[in-house]
């Protein structure tokens, strides 16, 4: 018997995370989420596919303990090193972040040549032109990395002069290229979303794949028969936050990004999972 009102497992590095959280919270507003940040060890972006494998897996071990139903890779990097793994280690549905983006960003290009932002991780293993090439073999992709945006999105800088200022050195060189589609691909990203909209200019398409991520969450669901049509009850600890670090700091930011009343974030030892 399938436990359909098991909670849903989400994971990031970090905060970033909490925007694929937030679109599953506004597009399935019966499901229970667990979400685990490391805020520990984040970034995830520069460090090797070995030590973000491992983390993944302490943190899917975690997961499991809590009896999630299935697990949401919320971060770019985690999903271009360690999705095929983890996919093979569990007997529950496992997605990431990667192909919905992909998938929406060749939707949505006009002229063929599109554009990704992201960490040296994820931009280093060239996924998202992998899956981008897969759907349509024409179109042109263009990677960069764009490492400090992580630390100054985990910092609060979203609407500063030194990020105005970093992005501009970043993107100029897709703006050259003339890319008509932006795939954020970091779940940090859509945070400084207005910042990248403005210097991208209104003729590019913003590809958020948090949203994505969401809808396709639905998806996957419906086919396994496990989206929970119950409501939660009133006293139902239906959003459960925890973190590697730093529990209170995390508060502070969740609260800034998901508008549900973070009553507490919980920091526990990955390194025993």
């Amino acid at each position: 018997m399938k436990n359909k009102s098991a909670p849903i497992g989400v994971f990031d590095s970090g905060v970033g995370g909490l925007t694929v959280a937030r679109e599953i919270m506004r597009q399935l507003p019966n499901e229970k989420v667990v979400y685990f940040g490391d805020t520990a060890r984040v970034p995830y972006g520069n460090k090797s596919k070995e030590t973000v494998t491992r983390y993944s897996r302490q943190i899917v071990r975690f997961l499991l303990s809590q009896e999630v139903k299935t697990i949401v890779i919320a971060c770019n990097t985690a999903s271009a090193y360690a999705l095929d793994e983890i996919e093979k280690e569990v007997d529950i549905p496992v997605i990431g972040v990667v192909k919905p983006g992909a998938a929406v960003a060749v939707q949505a290009t006009s002229n063929g040549k599109i554009g990704v932002i992201a960490t040296e991780g994820t931009i280093g293993s060239k996924i998202y032109s992998k899956y981008i090439n897969e759907i349509d073999p024409s179109a042109s992709v263009v990677g960069k990395a764009c490492p400090l945006f992580v630390p100054l999105v985990e910092e609060g800088l979203w609407q500063d002069p030194v990020t105005d200022e970093i992005a501009k050195r970043y993107l100029t060189e897709l703006i050259d290229i003339g890319i008509d589609t932006l795939i954020l691909g970091c779940t940090h990203y859509p945070l400084i979303r207005s910042t990248l909209g403005r210097i991208m200019g209104e003729g590019v398409t913003l590809v958020n794949p948090a949203y994505e991520t969401a809808r396709e969450l639905k998806g996957l669901l419906e086919k396994e028969d496990l989206l929970n049509s119950q409501a939660a009850k009133l006293g139902d600890n239906k959003y459960r936050f925890y973190v590697s670090d730093a529990a209170e700091k995390f508060k502070g930011f969740a609260n800034s990004i998901i508008k549900y009343g973070i009553l507490s974030a919980k920091t526990i030892k990955i390194e025993e999972y």
